[in-house]
């Protein structure tokens, strides 16, 4: 069981290329969980859903993609809301309405176990940042991390304008990746979370903290991978992008999906792979998130249509 801790959030974005907005299920966690159950894996979500119309309508997007949302829990908060903007090339900018909503209220209670079955732990995203709940995420993940059982992952997603603490919010992430044994993250996070670093310098301090693989996804230059004794630059699938919503988060799953399937999604044996299956990780990761950038929204391929991708 892969399980997915995070916000789930309702997208207001652009429709048919007028002023009127849709609504879409979005939200970092929530597009990981769906991305994993989609290409096949058994996947749980802990996640908060509104009672709301429209946290229904977030859990049953959940539930018709396959995810085990037995565990999350339901809340008469409202939904968080993001109001998604494209620029000319495809690529989104997001507002958010997230005062008193239903995603940061986690108590210890709600969060003293992980489903059943649990070997993988993904979070991030502002369920990892926006307190009262961020709290409680890093007290869940320092704890399983101190077991070594599950393998625990971090996708920090930063959203540099919805934090009124900057500084408080760095010092948050790094200490929540000292609990981490894989951190994906976006070279915009890193230059956000790292300050003048490059790139490179600002994995090797991710590996200073004793995160044991270190992926960073940089858009149309591909990727870059750092472990204990490799570095490696992994180029993008070149598609006609519609718009990057949901790229990163595809990205993540397909990323969790080939570590499964490397037999590397432990603690231990996710800092050991040889180059070359760490390219094909890399390499199933770019494959997931091209497929979704080719479509509207965070819409991540399942399994078989990896396959139309040469």
């Amino acid at each position: 069981m892969l399980t997915v801790l995070g916000e789930a959030v309702i997208d207001l974005a652009p429709a048919d290329g007028g002023d009127l907005l849709a609504a879409h299920p979005g939200g970092s966690p929530l597009n990981v969980a769906v991305g994993l159950a989609r290409l096949g894996r058994p996947t749980a979500m802990l996640a908060r859903f509104s009672r709301t119309a429209f946290g229904r309508r977030l859990r049953a997007h959940a539930e018709s993609n396959g995810v085990d949302v037995t565990t999350a829990v339901a809340d008469d908060r409202p939904a968080t809301l993001a109001v998604v903007s494209l620029n000319s090339a495809g690529s989104a900018s997001y507002d958010f309405y997230l005062d008193g909503t239903a995603d940061w209220h986690w108590t210890a209670e709600e969060l003293a176990v992980l489903p059943a079955g649990t070997r993988v732990l993904h979070t991030g995203s502002l369920a990892a940042l926006l307190p009262p709940g961020a709290d409680r995420v890093a007290e869940l993940t320092a704890r399983e991390h101190a077991t070594g059982r599950v393998l625990i992952s971090l996708d920090p997603n930063v959203r540099p304008a919805m934090l009124t603490d900057p500084d408080g919010a760095r010092h948050r992430l790094l200490a929540l990746a000292r609990h981490t044994h894989l951190v994906k993250a976006s070279d915009e996070d890193l230059a956000w979370l790292f300050p003048g670093a490059s790139m490179e310098a600002a994995a090797s301090r991710l590996r200073d903290l004793g995160v044991r693989l270190v992926v960073v996804t940089r858009g149309a230059d591909g990727s870059y991978a750092l472990t204990g004794g490799l570095r490696l630059h992994h180029p993008a699938r070149l598609v006609p992008v519609v718009d990057t919503v949901g790229a990163g988060d595809a990205f993540t799953a397909g990323l969790l999906d080939a570590l499964v399937e490397a037999d590397a999604a432990d603690p231990s044996a996710v800092g050991e792979l040889d180059e070359g299956r760490l390219r094909q990780v890399l390499d199933r990761a770019s494959r997931v998130a091209a497929v979704t950038c080719t479509r509207a929204g965070a819409d991540p391929p399942h399994r078989a249509e990896l396959t139309a991708l040469v």
